[in-house]
């Protein structure tokens, strides 16, 4: 851990400054993190994660290209594999989030933090600049490590979680289809559905999302690396994009590619602002899920009562036996934080001046954390609320057989002015329909039973 009360003293162009004794980091980072005191909030490691995997990256393709010593980009590998098994990772990479648009004060940080650690451990000298930092720029590399770290999560995180909230949702959906519910449009009793109906529309929706977000993972595997300051490539080999590429996707199982136009790749932050658009998409759908699943549970004796969910908690500090909804609860703040995300990437991304955007630590801060919630809290509903809920079936039937919106059924037979009187009649008298409808049509019993069966209209 850093001693932050022992320090040192080391210089730059702009002066000399005192950082903590043994921190891996130098003077660029250190300036940045006496600049910004702003929110305490770091960069995502997940983030950080990909930053170092483009440095390790950037070190073998310099090697393979004699670029680089390749004693020199051995030790900024064995200095990156070594960092990304510490358990205290972030204390390396302590800057905050609003920090210089471009994201070079953390670029920097992983420069200075490499290349210290590999001097430790090779005892080479290994500058930041120009042996880690090898035909890179803050530019490409920032950008391309919101790229790769999105598109890791949604590989290795999100989809895997829609795919299960999904499944969960039709196992479940089968498991209930027998079951007929009151409908309900503008929260008023509609027309009957299956249970199962109402989850495979939840689970369509889940589908449709994870869909869209898999449309834009070929975008978001592209990168901008390669294209340095300002997308011109200044400063890296010509072959470096294509096998920065080849070697990333090796290391990490994803196929990236580089960018058809690294100039917009630099300059905008276009394909952050549409996942984050289908991100917030999918937290409107489950949004929609909770809420239901909410009102379904309400109760148990003043509410609908249509499902239970599974007893997690006690609900209140003061009422005895209480439960709560927490895991939909849970989810439609997961939900709110997500839209809200959205609404900071976007503004973020008009923050594409010329050749560069200027606010990609706040993109890829939101993005990740976009991604992370909606991971984490997908598992938790399929778990934690879908899979194990219980359905009230008696209180279901009950509601079902005094449902006056089932004469809607009579409209082709009697017409829809003479099926509201009995409609408002049977609501009035709290009576089943079908007992009104025998005594205000000429329809038998028996015509009755088949036309009002709920089976029949679902």
């Amino acid at each position: 851990m850093l001693k932050r009360h022992e320090k040192r003293t080391e210089s730059d162009s702009l002066g000399k400054i005192s950082l903590p004794k043994n921190a891996l980091y130098g003077v660029q980072t250190q300036c940045a993190i006496n600049n910004f005191p702003v929110s305490g909030q770091t960069m995502p490691e997940a983030f950080i994660r990909a930053l170092l995997q483009t440095k390790a990256t950037a070190a073998t393709v310099n090697s393979s290209l004699h670029e680089l010593p390749q004693e020199i980009g051995k030790a900024i590998n064995q200095a990156v594999e070594t960092l990304l098994v510490d358990k205290n990772l972030m204390q390396h990479f302590p800057l905050d989030v609003f920090q210089t648009g471009s994201g070079t004060s953390t670029n920097m940080n992983a420069n200075e933090v490499i290349a210290t650690l590999a001097k430790q451990q090779s005892s080479l000298p290994i500058h930041p600049n120009d042996h880690v930092n090898l035909g890179q720029s803050s530019n490409d590399s920032i950008p391309s490590a919101i790229h790769i770290s999105a598109a890791v999560a949604l590989s290795e995180k999100l989809l895997p979680a829609l795919y299960h909230l999904t499944e969960t949702l039709h196992q479940k959906a089968s498991s209930v289809n027998h079951i007929i519910k009151t409908g309900r449009t503008h929260l008023m009793d509609a027309m009957p559905i299956r249970l199962g109906q109402c989850l495979s529309a939840w689970a369509a929706q889940i589908q449709l999302n994870t869909e869209n977000i898999k449309q834009l993972q070929p975008c978001l595997q592209r990168l901008a690396q390669g294209g340095t300051a300002v997308g011109t490539g200044v400063n890296a080999h010509p072959d470096f994009a294509k096998c920065f590429c080849k070697e990333l996707s090796a290391t990490t199982g994803v196929l990236f590619t580089p960018a058809d136009n690294v100039f917009s790749y630099i300059s905008s932050q276009d394909t952050a602002v549409a996942l984050s658009g289908q991100l917030k998409t999918t937290a409107v759908s489950l949004m929609k899920i909770a809420n239901d699943l909410r009102w379904m549970n309400s109760g148990p004796l003043a509410g609908l009562g249509e499902i239970e969910l599974e007893t997690l908690q006690p609900g209140s500090s003061i009422m005895p036996g209480k439960v709560n909804p927490v895991i939909p609860e849970s989810t439609a703040m997961v939900a709110a934080q997500v839209i809200g995300n959205d609404t900071t990437i976007t503004v973020a991304g008009q923050s594409g001046n010329f050749e560069l955007n200027v606010m990609l630590p706040l993109i890829a801060y939101n993005l990740l954390n976009s991604i992370q919630l909606l991971s984490n809290t997908s598992i938790l509903l399929a778990d934690k609320a879908i899979a194990t809920f219980k359905v009230n079936e008696e209180n279901l039937t009950q509601v079902l057989a005094l449902n006056p919106i089932l004469a809607t059924a009579l409209n082709p037979i009697i017409g829809y002015e003479k099926a509201t009187e009995i409609a408002k009649q049977a609501y009035k008298e709290k009576r089943p329909i079908i007992s009104v409808a025998k005594e205000k049509t000429g329809l038998s019993l028996e015509e009755l039973t088949v036309l009002l069966d709920p089976k029949s209209l679902v």
